[in-house]
């Protein structure tokens, strides 16, 4: 039962991030806007959406998955810290702490690690 759970929960943190990169994607005008609104460029859209995409593939297949795992929770805090740092605003304060629970999350995997139900373990 825990490879079972150990692959669920893997899936449940990965979703989030997954579908997030395929809507950047689909909305790449409207992203682009909303990172510079922030002072972000354009050119750092690209390597976040690769991100978005691949991590969450990695950790759910169990491949490299602590690799991905870190890349994921350092994104978390980077994000939190850059676009969610109005915390008079409840919205704002509510997702800076979504991103930092994810970023704990991801680092619960990088430092344990994948159960038997991934290709890490497989090789």
């Amino acid at each position: 039962m825990t490879n079972i759970l150990d692959l669920f929960a893997r899936i449940l943190i990965s979703a989030l991030f997954l579908l997030n990169g395929v809507f950047k994607i689909s909305n790449y005008d409207g992203t682009v806007g909303w990172m510079e609104s922030f002072g972000i460029p354009e050119i750092l859209l690209m390597p976040a959406i690769i991100l978005e995409i691949v991590g969450p593939i990695l950790i759910i297949l169990g491949y490299k998955a602590k690799i991905a795992a870190g890349s994921l929770s350092l994104f978390c805090i980077a994000t939190a810290v850059i676009f969610h740092n109005d915390f008079s605003d409840q919205m704002q304060l509510g997702s800076f702490l979504k991103n930092i629970a994810l970023a704990g999350g991801f680092l619960f995997l990088f430092i344990n690690g994948t159960k038997d139900f991934s290709l890490d373990k497989k090789f």
